[in-house]
């Protein structure tokens, strides 16, 4: 039978078990709940549910394990918790750092497994040309820079696409530029290019044609602003009316 009320503090390491989740509690400050972690969990323990416990501070403020106590209640299955007394958000946070954090491709794969028409297109996209997680990003929303809130709504599961057909087309003209530069994937460089591309004075054609005439010109650069720079020397080699493409 399991416990259905508070059980005394005791030792730290004692393990206490109960099914009245209303004890607890979460804490002010900590990240937003995963649902689709969540449902992650809830699958594996419909499986096998495995001893795992939670932890609590003195005010059953949950410290570590939310998304576990989420899916355990769910689940209806009984709660195993540990009391530390006097943890807060402090801990909260040292605990989260010294978590696996996921990785894009995890979301990806989640969300494309729950069936979410989007990330399979993002999925579609980067395994056929390889880019990096952001630079699909920018590409697939018609963005020119990257750090935006995208990357939020990715792991939320509410990404969407917007700009595929423009980001396939972006992609095979980026791919004509590998054999005279191996850095055409770097992300400061897609995002040079694809500022160039909504430059009405930049002409991909024309650039590529000086490219073959200076076929080691195109070299790595520390940003986005140099390389925009070099671009646009590039661009105007041999050039009898300079081109501005640096604004």
């Amino acid at each position: 039978m399991f416990n259905t009320k508070k059980e005394p503090m005791g030792n730290p390491t004692q393990v206490h078990t109960t099914q009245n989740y209303s004890m607890f509690n979460p804490i002010d400050g900590n990240r937003n709940k995963n649902e689709l972690h969540i449902k992650r969990l809830k699958k594996s323990m419909q499986e096998n549910y495995l001893f795992t416990t939670i932890t609590v501070n003195d005010k059953f403020q949950i410290i570590d394990g939310q998304h576990r106590f989420e899916a355990i209640k769910a689940l209806n299955l009984p709660v195993n918790y540990v009391v530390c007394k006097g943890y807060g958000l402090k801990e909260v946070q040292i605990l989260n750092q010294n978590s696996k954090n996921w990785t894009a491709d995890d979301f990806m794969n989640g969300y494309c497994d729950l069936g979410k028409k989007d990330y399979k297109l993002y999925r579609e996209f980067k395994e056929k040309y390889g880019f990096g997680h952001n630079e699909c990003l920018g590409m697939l929303t018609g963005l020119t820079r990257s750090g935006s809130s995208h990357g939020f709504s990715f792991s939320k599961g509410t990404f969407k696409v917007t700009h595929y057909a423009d980001a396939c087309k972006k992609a095979e003209m980026l791919k004509q530029i590998e054999p005279f530069y191996s850095g055409w994937k770097r992300r400061v460089f897609i995002f040079a290019m694809l500022k160039m591309f909504k430059n009405p004075n930049f002409d991909f054609t024309e650039f590529l044609q000086k490219l073959k005439q200076q076929q080691t010109a195109l070299v790595d650069c520390v940003d986005v602003q140099q390389y925009t720079s070099l671009i646009e020397d590039i661009y105007n080699y041999r050039r009898r009316e300079k081109v501005n493409l640096r604004y």
